[in-house]
């Protein structure tokens, strides 16, 4: 099993498909990652997050990321294979995906719970690409765990 930890502390860009709250893209930036996210339904929607005077700002890039370290998803399955494509040829060591939803099937920002089906069909998708799956943990407190910020 993977340490969530460990694949954060060597990570340096993170591109983002989808997150459930602003905490997430906010926290990785504030964190010092560089942070890529695509932001709308065209190929081109695409933008950079920085911390400017503490506030974090998205810029656009209007080109998807040649190179990354992380990918994290927060769309449903099905779109994944997509999302795992992408990711082998950024170079990605992992892919972190979070359902939003609880034990209970509830919505929930910080829920990671998945079906044993879903969670068997993502582990199988993203290990043949060769790369490392997370899904069991809130990426944001992951961050603040190991990246504390003010």
């Amino acid at each position: 099993m993977a340490d969530p930890q460990a694949l954060l502390r060597d990570a340096r860009v993170v591109v983002l498909y989808d997150w459930p709250s602003e905490d997430v893209p906010d926290t990785l930036t504030r964190a010092g990652y560089d942070v890529i996210v695509f932001g709308g339904p065209n190929p081109d929607d695409v933008f950079r997050n920085e911390l400017r005077d503490g506030e974090v700002v998205a810029h656009r890039i209007g080109v998807p990321p040649t190179q990354a370290d992380l990918v994290y998803s927060f769309r449903p399955v099905d779109e994944l294979p997509g999302i795992v494509n992408a990711a082998a040829e950024m170079g990605a060591k992992a892919v972190w995906r979070q359902t939003g939803r609880d034990d209970s099937g509830e919505r929930d920002p910080r829920g990671c719970a998945a079906s044993p089906d879903e969670s068997a069909q993502a582990l199988a998708l993203v290990e043949q690409a060769g790369m490392i799956y997370i899904e069991n943990s809130y990426i944001a407190d992951a961050v603040r765990s190991i990246r504390p910020h003010p």
